[in-house]
């Protein structure tokens, strides 16, 4: 199985630096990944580096733990959007998922949408699966495959657990089947990266990228 168009190629390190990016950039049209995941304030260099290639630049909005105002994730979407960014990671609030608050979320999801999609960008929500119940994730599944969102996306990659296939075979059994379905967070083999294409991940968010594709066995088809 080839996977380099499955991937996400990330770098959300808060110690970033430009050359950081650029490398991961040049990576990313080395090896054909769908996208690059990076932090806001990189958004433009990235879009700079990857121009004339197929590669999306995707960010990160209310990252990594989903409790800044609506209001404010309103203003990252659309500085993000105004910089050039093709793909929104938006972390929603956890700590709302905990207290049972859907009607907050309810709001922020509502708040959020009609201007991602105004402008014709991909929207992916982050719920963070490894720190919720079943219950819970199967909640998040209906609320936002009824919200119309591109993807539900397991984990930021900072919580103390990140996919599992447990996780994407419970998001693909409760979404609606236009939902895809992102795993990040702990990947970094080509075996367990498989594993999660075969549960049902259309998209995986992996730091180890390079690793990964290169990883692949000699029958896997090269990248």
């Amino acid at each position: 199985m080839k996977l380099n168009s499955y991937i996400d190629h990330t770098l959300l390190k808060p110690t970033t630096l430009i050359a950081d990016i650029e490398k991961l950039c040049s990576e990313a049209k080395q090896y054909g990944f769908a996208a690059v995941c990076v932090p806001p304030n990189f958004v433009e260099i990235a879009k700079k580096n990857l121009e004339g290639s197929e590669v999306k630049v995707a960010t990160v909005i209310g990252f990594p733990f989903g409790y800044s105002a609506v209001e404010a994730k309103v203003a990252e979407i659309l500085m993000a959007i105004v910089d050039g960014a093709d793909e929104l990671d938006i972390v929603v609030n956890i700590s709302a998922i905990k207290n049972n608050d859907w009607m907050y979320l309810a709001n922020e999801i509502n708040s959020i949408f009609p201007i991602v999609r105004t402008k014709h960008k991909t929207i992916k929500i982050i719920i963070e699966s490894g720190v919720l119940t079943d219950e819970e994730i199967i909640k998040c599944c209906q609320l936002y495959g009824t919200a119309g969102i591109d993807f539900l996306k397991t984990s930021t990659g900072y919580a103390e657990k990140g996919a599992s296939v447990h996780a994407v075979q419970l998001f693909r059994a409760n979404l609606p089947p236009h939902v895809q379905i992102k795993a990040s967070g702990g990947i970094r083999d080509y075996a367990f990266a498989k594993e999660l294409v075969e549960a049902g991940a259309t998209r995986l968010g992996c730091s180890a990228s390079v690793a990964i594709v290169e990883g692949a066995p000699a029958d896997a088809g090269g990248y």
